[in-house]
């Protein structure tokens, strides 16, 4: 028998594996020992105990899993991963004492990223994303979010939601994209923030949004980015436009990004170092996940934690994602994003695994697709050679992927 499903029509039963269903409500991970799980062309058709197989598919082709692990394959719900270049100077600078914002005021950071992809074709940006998606696929991934973002003009914006999607033809995986033109204030725009967020309004996201290239429209609230206020106006535009939103905020300091977000029903609101209380209770009462980039944590060397404790006790879904990106988070590997939610924020094993599988599907708002394996989804799955769940959280540098199957195939 073939490793997976081959087409539409196929169905086959993996036996003799133990399933991490990430369902939440029951055993921890959601777990169930001596599982099955039975794949009818793209969509998972059951999960559950070997005793309780439906009699109509004990006739299926069955291949035994060997007492390996099923996840939900990897959804990573915030990365950079279209861009020209690289900023290996700026680590080095960083390490010789220079701060994130000084590095940005003085032309490095986000704009010197921005020079470099304007000068890239299409093409060249792809073939430097391949290998980068390639690696998250590598371990697990069946779901990745790319921004766009180093283009803050209008053509650049759009050849680099063209590669994202573009992605997603040239690899088997399911790509979201985020629109993320109000990054940093371009050249052209210095000292004009509110003139930069209406060309945006006017030209760039009536453009991108036309052309079908936007899941949701994203901005960075920050002092060196842009206020509450004009994050207002690009928002009130998204939803003039039907599309949903999400924001970078309280990642260097607090400006009420977060609380400003959930009040527009965000997706999502990303790193969250200096959130307070009350953009905490403003996230319970509005559905907003929390999505927390440990990557960017570490890269920058951060002392300011996020606020664990008061995201669990407002019962706010909570995500982790690698944030990939040249600057701030130059990581590649999915599996050291969960081992680090750990080690640096103290989540546990299963909330990291869960942040990467059913809340990072959650803060995309396709988690009625992907992120637990449930009958009906997408047969997005991971097989891993280890014994439990924790494993995955506990190692890095090995790579225990056994076999991805994406849509029912491998």
């Amino acid at each position: 028998m073939s490793d997976a499903v081959s087409d539409d029509n196929s169905t086959v039963v993996l036996t003799d594996v133990t399933l991490a269903t990430m369902v939440a409500g029951g055993q921890p991970y959601g777990l169930i020992e001596d599982g099955v799980l039975a794949i009818s062309g793209d969509r998972i058709a059951y999960a559950g105990t070997a005793a309780d197989l439906p009699s109509r598919m004990q006739s299926w082709p069955s291949e035994s899993q060997h007492g390996m692990l099923a996840t939900p394959a990897l959804v990573d719900c915030h990365t950079h991963m279209v861009y020209g270049g690289n900023r290996a100077r700026e680590f080095e600078l960083r390490l010789l004492g220079a701060s994130y914002e000084e590095i940005a005021k003085a032309g490095g950071g986000i704009l010197s990223t921005v020079s470099a992809t304007r000068a890239a074709s299409e093409d060249d940006l792809l073939d430097a994303a391949l290998p980068r998606i390639d690696s998250f696929i590598d371990e697990g991934a069946g779901t990745v979010e790319i921004k766009s973002g180093y283009g803050l003009d209008l053509e650049t914006e759009l050849k680099m939601l063209r590669v994202a999607r573009r992605i997603g033809r040239e690899r088997p995986v399911r790509i979201e994209t985020s629109f993320l033109a109000a990054h940093a204030i371009p050249p052209e725009y210095k000292g004009n923030a509110d003139g930069y967020i209406d060309w945006i309004v006017r030209e760039i996201l009536p453009a991108a949004a036309s052309e079908g290239l936007v899941d949701a429209v994203d901005a960075f609230c920050e002092t060196i980015a842009f206020n509450p206020i004009q994050v207002a106006t690009l928002f009130d535009a998204a939803v003039k436009l039907g599309l949903k939103v999400k924001l970078h905020a309280e990642q260097l300091s607090n400006m009420g990004g977060t609380a400003l977000a959930a009040g527009y029903k965000a997706l999502s609101a990303d790193h969250l170092e200096y959130l307070d209380e009350q953009g905490v209770e403003a996230m319970a009462a509005n559905g907003t996940v929390a999505v927390l980039l440990p990557g960017a944590f570490y890269t920058l060397r951060e002392t300011k934690f996020p606020p664990l404790d008061l995201l669990r006790q407002a019962g706010v879904p909570i995500a982790v994602a690698t944030d990939c990106n040249p600057g701030s988070s130059p990581m590649f590997s999915p599996l050291l994003a969960v081992n680090m939610a750990c080690t640096l924020f103290r989540m546990t094993p299963e909330e990291a695994l869960a942040g990467i599988t059913r809340e990072g599907a959650r803060a995309l708002g396709c988690l009625d697709e992907v992120g637990t394996l449930e009958v009906g989804k997408r047969a997005d799955i991971a097989i891993w050679d280890v014994e439990t769940p924790a494993e995955l959280a506990y190692r890095f540098g090995i790579n225990p992927l056994a076999r991805r199957i994406f849509g029912g195939n491998v």
